[in-house]
């Protein structure tokens, strides 16, 4: 018996666009591990490196908020997208993201236990929230950018209400330029980062794992060319650098232009403004990342639910 169902060859060619055959041969040959068959078929050629999907399966909201130099972003799920347009949900959203643009840390539990702006804490707040709207929701994640002198620029992407979206975005600019230039150039940047998918600001912050993942499958490849070693050895630090350069921040191409580098872009910005300008950080939260939704049998429920 296959250790995988119809389901996962589905995901599989989703996350790949390989073709049905290729998919289920490369779930059959992991064993059902659906990373295993992507890498395998990215080995092959059959597969295009990975990129975060813009197809989400958590429902809910994302926050952000800004003051001055500094911003929050924060992550708050619900059960269904019917409960994220909910003005109750909303509100609550917006002013916990308020609360937790005064906060310290990036302590989801911290945040919780902070004062509601309508009584009670957040926590408190939430479990109204549960109780009232009847339907399961949680704070997921936050997190802090500033800077000393400049701007942090807020972006949503697809607004449903000002600063709440599926898609929010923070750009830490360091400078003394002045604020009007500093927001136009923010206001891009976080476009492009929103459509671009950075993994890290730069190269060395990248996730070690991920680039050693990188390497295996770039040496698998360079091993099916039956080139020399030393040959083999520049296939795998070239796709690597590749890698790295098409997934952090600075070093990726505008996607207003389409030809210069992030980092070009801001020195730029620098000289136009007769400041220089320093791209010192950035958040994107977008909704679901990382959350996978159970797929269920919508008949078996309700054969279920009867006879319970």
């Amino acid at each position: 018996m296959a250790a995988f169902t119809a389901a996962d060859v589905k995901k599989l060619r989703e996350k790949t666009g390989a073709g049905m055959m290729d998919a289920k041969k490369a779930l059959e040959a992991a064993d059902g591990d659906v990373e295993a068959a992507v890498d395998a078929l990215r080995a092959k050629g059959l597969a295009t490196a990975q990129k975060k999907s813009s197809r989400t399966a958590a429902e809910g909201l994302i926050g952000v908020a800004v003051d001055g130099t500094k911003g929050v972003a924060i992550e708050v799920n619900s059960e269904t997208d019917f409960v994220a347009k909910n003005d109750q949900f909303q509100d609550f959203v917006r002013k916990t993201t308020q609360v937790a643009l005064g906060a310290n840390s990036d302590d989801v539990d911290a945040l919780k236990a902070m004062d509601h702006p309508d009584g009670g804490t957040i926590a408190d707040k939430l479990t109204n929230n549960v109780a009232t709207i009847g339907e399961n929701q949680q704070v997921r994640r936050m997190k802090t950018v500033s800077v000393d002198n400049g701007l942090v620029v807020p972006y949503m992407h697809n607004a449903v209400a000002p600063n709440l979206g599926k898609i929010g975005v923070l750009v830490a600019l360091e400078s003394e330029a002045d604020t009007e230039a500093l927001e136009a150039l923010g206001r891009q940047l976080a476009m492009h980062i929103a459509a671009a998918f950075p993994q890290a600001l730069n190269a060395e912050g990248l996730d070690a794992e991920l680039i050693e993942r990188e390497r295996a499958i770039a040496k698998e490849k360079a091993a099916e060319s039956g080139k020399p070693e030393n040959v083999q050895e520049k296939m795998v630090e070239g796709a690597v650098g590749k890698f790295a350069k098409e997934n952090a921040l600075l070093s990726q191409i505008f996607v207003m232009d389409n030809k210069t580098p992030i980092e070009q872009v801001v020195a730029q910005a620098g000289k136009d403004a007769g400041k220089p300008i320093v791209l010192k950080d950035y958040v994107r939260f977008q909704l679901g990342e990382g959350i996978e939704k159970e797929e269920s049998d919508f008949a078996a429920e309700v054969a279920a639910a009867v006879k319970g």
